[in-house]
């Protein structure tokens, strides 16, 4: 069975997760657009070290950060990894909170066109003369759905997603299989729910942890080592404010108050995309223990199977 557990940033996930697998003597594939990429640890609340060694994660520091990554290319990887998984257990347990990469283990996109070069060089241009905001207000005419479900300015997804509209005259999110999205029998999806307040402080207080953690430090190393500040990878909330504050635009206090700023509201946004879909089974993890909801979930799955 396909178990995914899903939820706004900072409720929780990775502790309801790691006892869950030992619980079902299973992996976990991260669903998460960042985790992906190695060096960005702090920021992107990687499991620690000492939790990579109690359960194997797949999806964690797969990828350079200079390279290309979508929700198909996860979709990609993780059919592959789910069938290693099932050689030794009758369960794979998903755990992240990026829309699109759920979404796509729930109704898998159709095959779409290669990029096209000059279309991409094209609009790398455009962007360098007018700026991303103008390939963004572009694409929420043509594809308001799919530029709704992006964090912010996200320029690989625009750059993609108007080059595929350049090639078919479809929208983006027209690839995706039609009809209702709807989980199939073998899989079952758990949320974690918190008063919009409550969570907001966890949010705030992660924040300050990644601080104390040594964010600063991490996101310097990055740009010494040679990366470029404009990588796709590093548009990542976090990585930008740090990054302003290491320009000397910024003072630390104002990018850390970003940072907290743009992590509620993507909060939120993910709150209000999940309210869409009614399939579900959320958990009070404000009343309920980890062991309290990890029995709800077995619960759950038992009667399912």
């Amino acid at each position: 069975m396909r178990i995914i557990i899903l939820g706004p940033t900072a409720s929780g996930k990775t502790e309801l997760s790691i006892q869950l697998s030992e619980e079902l003597n299973t992996s976990i594939i991260s669903a998460d657009s960042r985790q992906c990429y190695k060096h960005i640890d702090i920021g992107t609340a990687k499991p620690s070290q000492s939790e990579l060694e109690r359960i194997p994660h797949y999806n964690i520091s797969v990828l350079e950060l200079e390279e290309e990554d979508s929700a198909m290319e996860f979709q990609k990887r993780a059919a592959k990894w789910e069938k290693e998984i099932h050689q030794e257990s009758d369960h794979v347990i998903y755990v992240g909170g990026s829309t699109l990469h759920i979404q796509s283990l729930i109704m898998p996109f159709n095959e779409m066109p290669e990029a096209d070069e000059v279309n991409i060089t094209k609009l790398e241009k455009r962007i360098e003369k007018e700026g991303l905001d103008s390939l963004h207000k572009i694409l929420k005419e043509i594809d308001p759905e799919y530029a709704k479900k992006m964090d912010g300015l996200n320029r690989q997804r625009i750059i993609r997603a108007l080059d595929v509209w350049m090639q078919t005259g479809k929208p983006f999110s027209s690839f995706h299989v039609q009809g209702d999205i709807k989980p199939d029998e073998g899989t079952i999806i758990f949320g974690l729910k918190w008063p919009r307040q409550k969570l907001y402080d966890r949010v705030n207080r992660r924040v300050d942890f990644m601080i104390e953690k040594g964010l600063v430090d991490e996101v310097k190393a990055i740009l010494e080592a040679g990366h470029s500040k404009e990588l796709q990878s590093l548009n990542t909330v976090g990585y930008q404010e740090i990054i302003k504050y290491l320009d000397e635009e910024w003072t630390l206090e104002k990018a850390i108050e970003k940072i907290k700023t743009s992590t509620r509201r993507y909060a939120k946004r993910q709150i209000t995309w999940y309210k869409r879909w009614e399939f579900i089974h959320w958990l009070d993890a404000d009343r309920m223990s980890v062991g309290e909801m990890n029995h709800e979930i077995l619960s759950k799955i038992s009667k399912q199977i």
